[in-house]
């Protein structure tokens, strides 16, 4: 059975001269930084690229982020994260972000696609400190939709936590195995395929924001989406947060109402107004 590929990639942005640059990346096997681009003047613009494309079994992908006091940083993917047939091995993706007080972070990538058999473990960690701001969603299809392909066997394991520097304000652990009740369920997936999230976390987060928020999210059968406001009691000075969840059945609608929430949400959080990237134009 071949080895699994280990790929690293650790990206550092910091303020310089008065605007952001990427002061540090380093990588090992096949995950890379384009250059940074500045679309918007001073926010540094790059996309992350994995070249094989896909995740196979015993793969493991471990993402570092760091963005420093007074920096702004947009990271993407050039297309969807495939999560093959993993012959009995689990594949693995990690990715840790820390936000420093006075920053900002966009992380966007595209979706993952989950292969029929494929054993699937995504975790992200985000740190924002007080003063610090971050938009970032994941989302996830369940089968190769496009191909007619159903998910019909393997697992998927989703582990998110958004925290303070002292504390979290949102963990979740999930396991779903493809043969579960719970995606037929009124109170699991009701049979849709397609998963996401969309958090946001900053000084602009508030209940208010998620209520207007909320008269413009979608509730029929193909395409439905929630907000909640994790602005709750104990949590520090601006460490507020909104957390969107949504379930559709087709990428493309999904995708554009993400873009939707971040468009909504770039200014109140960042004080940046939104600027659609090129790559999703492509």
């Amino acid at each position: 059975m071949p080895v699994g590929w280990h790929a690293s990639l650790r990206l550092r942005f910091a303020e310089r001269a008065g605007r952001t640059a990427m002061v540090e990346r380093r990588h090992e096997g096949p995950l890379r930084v384009q250059k940074p681009l500045y679309p918007e003047g001073t926010i540094c613009h790059g996309v992350v690229l994995h070249p094989p494309a896909g995740v196979a079994g015993g793969d493991l992908l471990d993402i570092d982020i760091a963005v420093e006091a007074g920096a702004h940083a947009v990271l993407a993917t050039p297309g969807a994260t495939k999560w093959y047939k993993s012959q009995g091995r689990d594949a693995a993706q990690q990715v840790r972000i820390d936000v420093a007080e006075g920053s900002k972070l966009d992380w966007l990538p595209q979706e993952n696609i989950v292969f029929d058999d494929a054993r699937a473990r995504i975790a992200t960690d985000v740190v924002v400190a007080p003063g610090g701001s971050a938009i970032g969603w994941d989302a996830v299809v369940l089968g190769r939709l496009a191909s007619g392909e159903r998910w019909a066997r393997g697992s998927l394991w989703l582990d998110t936590r958004i925290a303070s520097p002292d504390r979290a304000l949102w963990i979740e652990q999930s396991h779903l195995d493809a043969a579960s009740p719970l995606r037929g369920a009124v109170a699991g997936m009701e049979g849709l395929p397609i998963l996401a999230t969309l958090w946001a976390v900053g000084q602009g987060a508030t209940q208010e924001l998620a209520e207007s928020l909320a008269e413009r999210l979608p509730y029929r059968p193909d395409l439905r989406a929630g907000v909640t406001c994790l602005a709750g009691r104990g949590q520090p000075a601006g460490q507020s947060m909104l957390l969107v969840r949504v379930l559709g059945r087709d990428m493309e609608a999904v995708r554009h109402l993400m873009i939707d929430c971040w468009s909504t949400l770039r200014m109140p959080i960042h004080g940046v107004p939104a600027r659609p990237l090129r790559l999703w134009a492509t």
